[in-house]
């Protein structure tokens, strides 16, 4: 029959190798008035077993009623609803909708389960109408209530199911760091110094995870690691002085002492060249190694351990910076702020005082050294994606980093309000660049952040 009398029944077949060995086939009906969510959530019309499938997400993806065509036949599109391991139609990573049609191939991760759109034309006699709504009403009642009285293993034990899921969405890692960090606090309790870098070091960890977040892609861990330590060897090494005697003497960068009395004009002209170029250049020498370095090796080691974009130099970047903001932090400030207190005011008085030094000045590191650090990566990873205009692009960074950083030390000694400005703006700068590098990637469509927190 055709026309009025027929209708075209739309259904998924499950195709999945383990599905063809057992010998039995699934098919689900679609029906026209109804979306059917496909995952491991009890909730959704199609549930697929957490054991069987643990690269399919809870709520993977879902198939929408378009529309009615002039030949009474439905369409149907094919949506992923923000899946870990994405959906595939026909082999090509499903972005946004895709109209479904007779045939297409759908697969829940690159390797997960498949299921095929087919339709076939279904004889509807009319005096079987009046009943469709009450027949599909009861079905859908009896398949909500076995749903809702059934208790599956995995709900009994949920950590069997989650998988891949609680290091990529529950923050599986960053808790068990805090819980080590804890005990180690505990553990120190008593010995001031050895607190004071365990603090350090968690809020510097915490505060460049944010930062890694935003970014979204990822980097092994024991790269950014090395940029920290890098960067901190630079600092013990005889190339500071050799950087000092540069930036200081030779360039007009000779830093105020607290007796002179300078002009803003002039504390910034001096901030620019003895701070902000100095210490700018000095924690990119770790990036530009990595760049280096990555040349040299075959792929993946060269993606994965050199700067091929402007994500990949804004992460070497505020990873170099911290380890240049721990040293400082624990190694000058906090120390010689400490020995002060503690001969004016007592033991307990100057490690109170150093302590709450050690946090703010760590935390700050997002809107300052991270910030221009980060804001210089970007444009290093910039001039490698254009290659051509590479020089270029490398001397407006490294100038705009080196002048916001010389804007905060300059601002730090006049006015509580100025610097709150100025730290502002450099946080908005390296947000900016973040949000722009994410843009630029050429490996945006597998970045966790694209994924996760941008609109599909």
């Amino acid at each position: 029959m055709t026309g009025k009398n027929a209708r075209h029944n739309a259904f998924l077949r499950l195709v999945s190798s383990k599905v063809v060995a057992s010998g039995s086939e699934y098919r689900y009906s679609l029906l026209p008035n109804q979306e059917m969510v496909i995952g491991r959530d009890p909730s959704c019309q199609v549930v697929l077993d957490a054991m069987m499938y643990r690269m399919v997400s809870r709520r993977h993806a879902v198939v929408r009623p378009l529309s009615l065509s002039p030949d009474s036949r439905f369409s149907w599109v094919i949506c992923d609803l923000n899946s870990a391991n994405g959906t595939f139609l026909n082999g090509q990573l499903l972005q946004g909708s895709q109209e479904l049609h007779q045939g297409d191939r759908i697969s829940l991760g690159a390797d997960g389960p498949q299921f095929i759109f087919e339709y076939e034309f279904v004889p509807q006699p009319t005096v079987m109408r009046i009943n469709q709504g009450t027949v599909i009403a009861s079905a859908k009642n009896q398949q909500r209530q076995s749903q809702h009285d059934s208790v599956s293993f995995t709900q009994l034990f949920p950590i069997i199911s989650t998988g891949k899921d609680l290091t990529r969405k529950a923050y599986l890692v960053p808790g068990i760091l805090t819980v080590i960090f804890v005990v180690l606090m505990f553990g120190t309790v008593g010995n001031p110094q050895a607190n004071q870098v365990i603090v350090g070091s968690y809020i510097a960890s915490a505060a460049y995870y944010f930062v890694y977040q935003l970014c979204g892609k990822q980097k092994p861990w024991w790269i950014l690691i090395a940029m920290a330590l890098s960067t901190m060897l630079i600092l013990l090494s005889p190339l500071l002085d050799f950087f000092i005697f540069v930036f200081r003497v030779v360039i007009p960068g000779n830093l105020p002492s607290s007796q002179e009395s300078i002009t803003f004009t002039e504390l910034l002209v001096r901030m620019f060249f003895g701070a902000g170029l100095m210490e700018e250049f000095l924690k990119a020498l770790p990036v530009l190694g990595a760049y280096f370095i990555g040349n040299s090796l075959p792929s993946p080691w060269r993606e994965r351990i050199g700067v091929w974009e402007p994500l990949d130099g804004i992460l070497l970047g505020t990873a170099s910076a911290v380890g240049f903001t721990l040293l400082e932090t624990l190694g000058q400030y906090v120390p010689v702020i400490t020995q002060n207190v503690t001969q004016q005011s007592g033991v307990g008085a100057g490690q109170l005082v150093g302590l709450q030094l050690l946090i703010p000045r760590i935390l700050g590191s997002v809107a300052g050294h991270m910030a221009y650090s980060g804001y210089l990566g970007y444009f290093i990873g910039l001039a490698v994606l254009k290659p051509l205009m590479g020089w270029q692009i490398l001397a407006v960074g490294y100038l705009s980093a080196s002048a916001l950083h010389a804007l905060w030390n300059t601002t730090g000694s006049i006015n509580a309000l100025l610097l709150v400005i100025v730290g502002v703006l450099s946080y908005a700068f390296l947000m900016a660049a973040i949000l722009k590098a994410r843009v630029l990637s050429p490996t945006r469509s597998q970045n966790f952040a694209t994924r996760f927190l941008e609109p599909k």
